[in-house]
């Protein structure tokens, strides 16, 4: 069984531009669609979490009970554990404005 990260990692990890984002990807195999959310959320992650991030790829063909632990409804499925509050996001992860903002991430345009 996979372990959401413990609070001495999150401490650990810190950088000092910003708290780590602990996140996890939810998928269901190599389909179109969680290919696209894979390649959307790491794109979004090291143009704008370099550095600041740990992503977690999942697929629940591989560990089919995840998705009844986490309570998970549609997939792909985002979930960011730390910092606090957890955030869900679901789709391809193509709306980076919004997962942004959520995530608390300030973005000059």
């Amino acid at each position: 069984m996979i372990k959401k990260p413990n609070d001495a990692a999150r401490r650990k990890t810190s950088s000092d531009a910003g708290e780590t984002q602990y996140l996890r990807l939810y998928v269901t195999g190599g389909s179109p669609h969680s290919r696209r959310a894979i390649e959307n959320t790491k794109r979004l992650c090291e143009e704008h979490l370099k550095g600041r991030y740990d992503l977690e790829v999942i697929d629940l063909y591989q560990q089919p009970e995840l998705a009844r632990d986490e309570q998970l409804v549609a997939i792909p499925t985002l979930i960011k554990y730390h910092p606090l509050p957890i955030k869900r996001f679901v789709g391809d992860m193509t709306r980076t404005a919004q997962i942004l903002r959520e995530l608390s991430v300030t973005v000059e345009f």
